[in-house]
C-alpha cells in the first residue's frame, strides 16, 4: 500500500508541475491607442483568465511593435507583453494558453488585423485564424484555428 500511495503521490506532484508550467503570468501589459474600444475587450479576456491587465495609451504602438520584434505588415491595433512573450493583436485564447503550455523558444505570437469573431472583436468566425510566431521581426506559423 506505501508503494502505491508514494506512486499516487509522485504522479499527483508531476501534474501538479505540468499545469504550474502551462500557467498564464499573473500580469500582462496592453499598449493600445487611447480610442480603440476592442483593446478594451480583449484586456477583459485575459482578466477573465486570471491576468491583471495594465492598460497603456499613451505611447507610440510603433515603438512597442519594433522593440516587440512585430514582422512588418503583421501588425493589429494592441500588443501585449505577457511573461517572456509578446502577444501581437486579437489572439485567441486558445492560442495565448497554447503558447505558454508549449513554452517555444520565441519572442511571441500574433494574429495580424482585426478578425471577426476573435477575443474583442463581435461577431461570427469567417475563415480560418492563422496564428503566427514571431523572433526579431521574422514569422512562421505557429497554429491555425
Amino acid at each position: 500500500m506505501k508503494h502505491l500511495n508514494a506512486i499516487i503521490l509522485s504522479i499527483a506532484l508531476a501534474l501538479g508541475a505540468t499545469s504550474a508550467q502551462a500557467a498564464l503570468p499573473d500580469e500582462a501589459t496592453l499598449y493600445k491607442n487611447p480610442q480603440c474600444r476592442c483593446c478594451d475587450e480583449y484586456a477583459r479576456h485575459l482578466e477573465m483568465l486570471g491576468v491583471d491587465v495594465t492598460i497603456v495609451d499613451n505611447v507610440e504602438l510603433g515603438d512597442i511593435k519594433q522593440k516587440a520584434g512585430v514582422p512588418y505588415g503583421l501588425g493589429s491595433c494592441h500588443t501585449i507583453e505577457i511573461g517572456d512573450y509578446w502577444i501581437e493583436g486579437h489572439v485567441p485564447m486558445e492560442a495565448v494558453e497554447a503558447l505558454f503550455e508549449e513554452q517555444p523558444d520565441i519572442g511571441g505570437i500574433g494574429l495580424a488585423g482585426m478578425p471577426i469573431g476573435t477575443p474583442g472583436m463581435p461577431g461570427p468566425q469567417g475563415e480560418p485564424y492563422e496564428i503566427y510566431m514571431f523572433t526579431d521581426h521574422k514569422d512562421d506559423s505557429f497554429m491555425t484555428l
